[in-house]
């Protein structure tokens, strides 16, 4: 597949310099095309019967096989979720954490992962992002390191072997912004989010968390689909592996475009994110200051020049979109395997002035 074929999946590309893949990423037309043929199927057919859930059930073990490639593991290690967020709830809440414990983690974290571990009742130890900060912090009470593995503000990867000490804590890594867009290594990682509208181009519910342990983590939230077999007093029996861990209910629409998303990414999509993200950064470097260090990830943040919310606004009428982050200072652009030459020039025109 050349890079003109697999970008003209992106109908969006068309019209925008669409880079904000951070938050949401580009539809493919292909997913789009399934969510509305299942759709016209319940609509014809109704959401019942026998062979209605068998198929949900056999779509999402493909889905977990497909998000199991992507994070090169194996999918009895795959829970599928509907976010990043439910992903870090079910690891905080099945840890059992309490007010002796501890959890370390960075000032950089989205509030999908810094919320839930505010109300995990442990004391929660903020530090700089950095990996020397992270494991100065961690002390005998510490029973969780949970950071992201590409910061959703400055776009800098942390070192996950680095971060997993032997006989250390557990870590919890926020993947919203390095599944698909990166390749994973899940070394050092005990639990890895996915954030599957982000990079990977799913439709909205959609998301994914790996437990390398899981008999080790309680099961906080029972689900159907996490039971294999269930009485009706409630007690019941988890499914094997990372199973006992799927969250509630995806439905079919939203299951058939997350797996043809799955299947629009080319093999050689790491490099080309990468190489986008170079690019930018060599446009951008004589109009902004850039906070993304250099070869971290497909990120490229910066502080602007001026107001970032009226430069954000003026980007978007020239067809640019791009990210601010409130209350930072920051703009984020987000570069993936699609994105063209033309998408940074516009981009670096509208910064130009």
């Amino acid at each position: 597949m050349t890079f003109e074929e697999a970008r003209a999946q992106f109908p969006v590309f068309e019209r925008f310099a669409y880079l904000n893949a951070g938050s949401a990423g580009p539809l493919p037309r292909t997913a789009v095309e399934a969510t509305q043929a299942k759709l016209e199927r319940d609509l014809a057919e109704g959401r019942s019967g026998a062979q209605y859930i068998e198929e949900l059930f056999a779509a999402r073990e493909r889905i977990r096989g497909g998000i199991a490639e992507v994070l090169e593991t194996d999918a009895e290690l795959v829970a599928l979720t509907d976010s990043t967020t439910r992903g870090c709830q079910t690891v905080v809440a099945g840890l059992r954490l309490g007010s002796d414990d501890e959890i370390v983690t960075t000032d950089e974290e989205h509030f999908g992962l810094i919320g839930e571990l505010r109300a995990s009742g442990a004391r929660v130890v903020v530090t700089e992002a950095d990996e020397e900060a992270l494991l100065a912090a961690v002390t005998p009470r510490t029973k969780l390191v949970a950071v992201s593995h590409v910061l959703w503000t400055t776009g800098r990867r942390l070192d996950l072997a680095r971060l997993r000490q032997p006989d250390g804590p557990a870590l919890l890594v926020d993947g919203a912004q390095s599944a698909g867009a990166i390749a994973v290594d899940l070394t050092g990682a005990d639990f890895y989010t996915v954030s599957a509208q982000k990079w990977l181009c799913g439709p909205d519910p959609s998301g994914a968390l790996f437990v390398r342990d899981p008999d080790r983590l309680r099961v906080a939230f029972p689900t159907l689909f996490g039971a294999l077999s269930h009485e009706d007093d409630g007690t019941y029996v988890p499914k094997d592996g990372a199973r006992r861990f799927d969250t509630g209910w995806i439905g079919g629409p939203s299951l058939a475009g997350l797996e043809a998303a799955l299947a629009v990414h080319p093999d050689w999509r790491y490099d080309a994110a990468a190489e986008s993200a170079a690019r930018c950064r060599d446009l951008l470097a004589p109009l902004v200051d850039i906070v993304t260090p250099p070869g971290h990830s497909t990120l490229v943040s910066f502080h602007p020049p001026g107001n970032p919310t009226e430069l954000v606004a003026a980007l978007g009428e020239r067809g640019v979109v791009v990210r601010e982050l409130p209350g930072r200072n920051i703009v984020r652009a987000s570069c993936g395997w699609w994105t063209s030459e033309d998408d940074l020039r516009r981009l670096a025109d509208g910064l130009g002035g």
